[in-house]
C-alpha cells in the first residue's frame, strides 16, 4: 500500500490539531528562538540602513580626519588616545595644497555642549532647548557634505570672513524654537550672543537608532566659532577626494598627517583617518557581535524546543503502536511510517517557526510605531531562515522516533495495549 505525501501531511496536520494545547507547549521554544532571531535581524538590519544613508550623506567620497577614533566630542574614549596634540587648523590648507587626488578639504570646529562649565542653552522669547550640536563650519562644508535646505540658505565666505552672527539649524530645533514655522531672519540669544537665522535644514536622512544630531545642529561660521570660543581645537578635518580617486586621496591624506604632525617612520599614526565605508565595517563588526549573541540565545531555545518535539513524538509512537501496526499489516512500508512522523515533527516545528515569524513581525511593528526614531526592517532573508531553521530543527529531532516507529514489528505492535 502507497500512501502519497499529501496524505501523510493530512494525517500529522490531523494529529498536531488534535493534540493543540501539547503541540503549542511543544513547540513554544521554537517560537522564542525564532521570534529571537528574526526581531533581531529586523533591528540591526534597520540600524545599518540608517546608518549607512547617515554616512551617505556625509559624502560617499570623503576622508575624515580628527583627533581620536570616535570623532570631535568624544574626549579620547581609548587611554592611548588621550595624549594626541590637537588637529590644528592649518592642517587643512596643508592637505589642500599637497594632496593632488584631493578635490577640496572643509574644516569645522566641534563646541561642546558646556563650554568652561557653562551649559549652552539656544533661546528665544518664549521657547528655549538644550538640546543642541554646535558647529563652525568653513563655508565650503556644504559643497563636500551636500544637505537639503528647508528654508533660506547657507553662510556665504564673505560672512565667515567678517565672523558674522548667523546659523544654520536643524529641523527638530527649528521645529523646538520656531513652531510657527517661521524661522528664517528671526534671532536666537546663544550662550550670551545673538545670532541671526539664515537657513534651516531638511529632516536629516539615517542617523544612529534612528537619532541624527544634525537635527539639533546649530551650525555658525568657522571664522565666528574659532572668535566666539579660542580656547577650544577640537577641530574635524573633511578632504574630498577626486572622482575615482578616493584610495589615493586617502594614502596621501595620511601621509600629509605623519609629516606636518612629524610622526616617526614605523609608529602608529598620532590621528585618526576613515572613510565612510571603513566606518561602516566597525559598525557591522559590532553588530554582528551582537547578532551572534542573539544567534547563541535563540540556539538554546530551538535546541529545547527540538528536545521537547523529539520527547513528544516518541510519546506519540508510544501511543499510536497499535495504529502502526495496523498499518503495517495492510502493507505499510517503513518509508511510509517514517514519512508520516517526519513529517508530522516537520509541521510541529513548522508551525513553531510560522508563529514565530508572525510574533517577531508585530514586534517589529510595535516597536517602530512605539519608538519611530528607532529604524526597524524585517529582512526577506531573516524570515526564509527562521522558518528553513524551524524545519531543519523539526527533521533533525524527528529522524529517530519516525526510525523507531517504522522499526515497529507489526505482530508485537498489533498486540499493544
Amino acid at each position: 500500500m502507497n500512501i502519497n505525501p499529501t496524505e501523510n501531511m493530512g494525517l500529522a496536520l490531523r494529529q498536531v490539531w488534535t493534540h493543540r494545547f501539547r503541540s503549542l507547549l511543544t513547540i513554544l521554544g521554537i517560537v522564542i528562538g525564532i521570534t529571537t532571531v528574526v526581531t533581531v535581524a529586523s533591528l540591526l538590519t534597520g540600524l545599518r540602513q540608517g546608518i549607512v544613508v547617515f554616512f551617505q550623506e556625509l559624502g560617499p567620497d570623503n576622508v575624515f580626519v580628527s583627533r581620536f577614533s570616535g570623532g570631535p566630542g568624544t574626549g579620547g574614549v581609548l587611554p592611548k588616545e588621550r595624549k594626541r596634540k590637537p588637529i590644528h587648523p592649518e592642517y587643512a590648507d596643508f592637505i589642500r595644497r599637497s594632496c593632488t587626488s584631493v578635490e577640496d578639504v572643509a574644516l569645522s570646529l566641534y563646541i561642546p555642549p558646556v563650554v568652561d562649565g557653562n551649559p549652552i542653552t539656544a533661546r528665544v522669547p518664549g521657547y528655549e532647548s538644550d538640546n543642541v550640536a554646535i558647529s563652525g563650519l568653513s563655508p565650503n562644508s556644504l559643497d563636500l557634505s551636500p544637505r537639503d535646505l528647508h528654508e533660506g540658505r547657507f553662510f556665504t565666505a564673505e560672512e565667515d570672513h567678517r565672523a558674522a552672527h548667523v546659523v544654520v539649524i536643524g529641523h527638530d530645533l527649528a521645529e523646538a524654537l520656531f513652531p510657527d514655522g517661521h524661522g528664517v531672519g528671526k534671532a536666537l540669544m546663544m550662550d550670551g550672543a545673538e545670532y541671526q537665522v539664515i537657513g534651516i535644514y531638511e529632516k536629516a536622512k539615517g542617523g544612529f537608532f534612528g537619532q541624527n544630531n544634525q537635527d539639533s545642529a546649530i551650525n555658525m561660521p568657522l571664522r565666528t566659532a574659532q572668535l566666539r570660543y579660542p580656547q577650544l581645537d577640537d577641530y574635524f578635518i573633511t578632504a574630498k577626494s577626486r572622482t575615482g580617486e578616493r584610495q589615493d586621496a586617502y594614502d596621501e591624506v595620511e601621509a600629509a598627517m605623519r609629516r606636518i604632525r612629524r610622526v616617526p617612520s614605523g609608529d602608529d599614526d598620532d590621528f585618526t583617518i576613515q572613510t565612510p565605508d571603513q566606518i561602516i565595517q566597525q559598525i557591522d563588526s559590532i553588530t554582528g557581535v551582537v547578532g551572534l549573541v542573539a544567534i547563541a540565545m535563540s540556539g538554546l531555545g530551538l535546541l529545547v524546543g527540538g528536545i521537547g518535539v523529539m520527547n513528544i513524538m516518541l510519546v506519540s509512537v508510544t501511543e499510536r503502536t497499535k495504529e502502526i501496526g495496523v498499518r503495517k499489516a495492510i502493507g505499510a512500508r517503513r518509508r511510509d511510517i517514517i514519512g508520516q512522523f517526519l513529517i508530522e515533527a516537520v509541521t510541529l516545528t513548522g508551525a513553531g517557526g510560522v508563529l514565530g515569524i508572525v510574533i517577531s513581525v508585530l514586534l517589529t511593528l510595535l516597536i517602530g510605531a512605539l519608538a519611530p526614531s528607532l529604524p526597524s526592517v524585517v529582512p526577506a532573508w531573516a524570515v526564509a531562515t527562521g522558518f528553513g531553521v524551524s524545519v531543519a530543527v523539526g527533521v533533525f529531532f524527528g529522524v529517530w522516533p519516525a526510525v523507531k516507529a517504522a522499526k515497529l514489528d507489526p505482530v508485537e505492535a498489533l498486540r499493544y495495549e
